[in-house]
């Protein structure tokens, strides 16, 4: 599945839209580093990440602003390489927007709020 996001600098300014793949499987959102580096984003550290094919590889790990839908909140990002085939949606970023994949109709959907403890005695 594919969703279209913007990704932009914490401090605000010009956004990037991009095609992603919505990915559960992977914790993080891996977007490329050129981009990142063109709006001021770079990393805070770096990273070991496994990758599909059992390989691990370090890669930088900082924070962007997304925006997905209209809706904006800063998310973690892992740098990867400028000829990645594919960027992935990861499931942190997911949770951020309290968003889940509904397979059977090809699209992100809103999740609803856990239940909360307070309102009373449990």
């Amino acid at each position: 599945m594919y969703q279209t996001i913007e990704v932009g600098h914490l401090q605000g300014g010009a956004m990037v839209e991009l095609e992603t793949v919505v990915d559960t499987g992977a914790a993080d959102s891996v977007l490329p580093s050129g981009v990142l580096a063109e709006l001021g984003i770079f990393p805070n550290e770096e990273i070991s990440c496994t990758l599909a094919d059992g390989s691990i590889v370090d890669w930088g790990y900082g924070s962007a602003m997304f925006r997905i839908d209209g809706r904006q909140w800063p998310c973690p990002v892992i740098f990867g390489p400028d000829d990645l085939e594919t960027y992935l949606l990861g499931a942190t970023t997911l949770e951020v927007f309290k968003l889940t994949v509904d397979p059977v109709n090809n699209r992100l959907r809103p999740v609803q709020t856990s239940r909360l403890g307070w309102g009373g005695p449990v």
